[in-house]
Order: C-alpha cells, then sequence, then structure tokens
C-alpha cells in the first residue's frame, strides 16, 4: 500500500470492487442453480435405486426358478454363450459441469440373440436372462445419474468457496483499501490547502 496513493488508483480499485460484486452475484446465480440441479439429479437417483433393487429382486425370483427347473451347470454352460455387451460414454453439460453420458449397449434381446439356441434354452432361463438385462440397464442408469450428482456436488462445493472468499474476505478488503485511500487523499487534500495557505501568508 503506497504512503501517497493518487486518484487513479483509486479510480482503478473502484472499479476492481464494481467487478468482484458482479462476479459475486453470477457465482451466487450459479451455486444456487447447481444446487437446484443438484436436487433434480437426487430425486431422479432415488427413484432409479428403487427401479434397480426392484429389478434385481425381479431377476433374483426369475433366476431362482430357472435354477429349480435346470442344473447349475447347464446354466453356466449357457451363460459363456451369450454374447457381451458392452457400454458407449458420452459427455453432456449441466450448467457449465461437464457430467458423463452412458449408454449400455445391451439392447432387449429376443431368445434367438442371446447366443443359445431354442433347443438348449428354456422359456424359464430366458426369462431369467431379460431380468438381468434389465438390471444391468438400471445399474448403467443409476451409475450415470450418482456420477453427475457427485460433479455437481464437487462443482456447489468449489463454488461456495469461491463466494464466500469474495464475500468475506476479497471485497471487505478492496473496500477497506479503498476507505483508507479515500482517507489518505482527503488528509493530502488538507495538508496542501494549509501548506497553500501558509505559502500567501508569507508573501
Amino acid at each position: 500500500m503506497n504512503i501517497k496513493p493518487t486518484r487513479s488508483e483509486l479510480i482503478k480499485l473502484k472499479k476492481r470492487i464494481k467487478l468482484a460484486k458482479a462476479g459475486h452475484n453470477l457465482l451466487k446465480k450459479k451455486r444456487d442453480g447447481l444446487i437446484l440441479e443438484f436436487f433434480e439429479v437426487l430425486k431422479r437417483a432415488k427413484s432409479q435405486r428403487k427401479e434397480l433393487f426392484d429389478a434385481y429382486r425381479a431377476a433374483k425370483r426369475k433366476m431362482a426358478i430357472a435354477r429349480a427347473a435346470d442344473s447349475d451347470l447347464h446354466l453356466q454352460a449357457l451363460a459363456l454363450a451369450v454374447s457381451k455387451g458392452g457400454v458407449e460414454v458420452a459427455q453432456r453439460n449441466i450448467m457449465g459441469v461437464r457430467v458423463p453420458r452412458i449408454t449400455a449397449a445391451l439392447e432387449e434381446k429376443q431368445l434367438l440373440d442371446r447366443g443359445f439356441g431354442v433347443i438348449a434354452g428354456s422359456a424359464r432361463i430366458d426369462e431369467a436372462a431379460e431380468g438381468y438385462e434389465a438390471v444391468v440397464r438400471k445399474i448403467v442408469e443409476v451409475a450415470e445419474t450418482e456420477t453427475a450428482m457427485k460433479r455437481l456436488l464437487g462443482e456447489i462445493e468449489t463454488t461456495k468457496r469461491r463466494v464466500n472468499a469474495l464475500e468475506f474476505s476479497v471485497i471487505p478488503k478492496m473496500e477497506s483499501t479503498q476507505s483508507f485511500i479515500t482517507m489518505r487523499l482527503e488528509e493530502m487534500e488538507r495538508e496542501n490547502i494549509f501548506r497553500m495557505k501558509r505559502i500567501k501568508k508569507k508573501a
């Protein structure tokens, strides 16, 4: 901090304070928007978790029926013949936050599409396979939503820290500096007036 500040420094500081306050307001709006979005995603996550639980429970029941009718060895042999799926990962944007878009490359299949024939399989096995395919699709949905939640939560925390830093540290310090410079300039002006009066008296 200069002992003899100038008016140009004061003008620059006022502009910086104005910009900091505008940035603070924008960050507050962003934080509030992110929080609203987070609760929407959280609501969706809760619903998807319930759907996943229901799908898993139904798949287990279907598998129990298949195991009761067919041997575990037969089911394991058929499982090895099943064509494998995969996932595709892209990205989307939620209020400036990049979150994954995960798609399961596992569409609903017919009996012949699963890799084992009609003779080797059965309606019970087909239903069990269908049940677990539904579980995998739900797992992918939940993974996408919960990853989005984590990213949003991280961005909310970062934005909150920036808002607090501006509100409680940066802006108050700049305003304190502004007050000091204003006071110092006024003192310097009074000193100059007093000096000019003394010069006039001597003249």
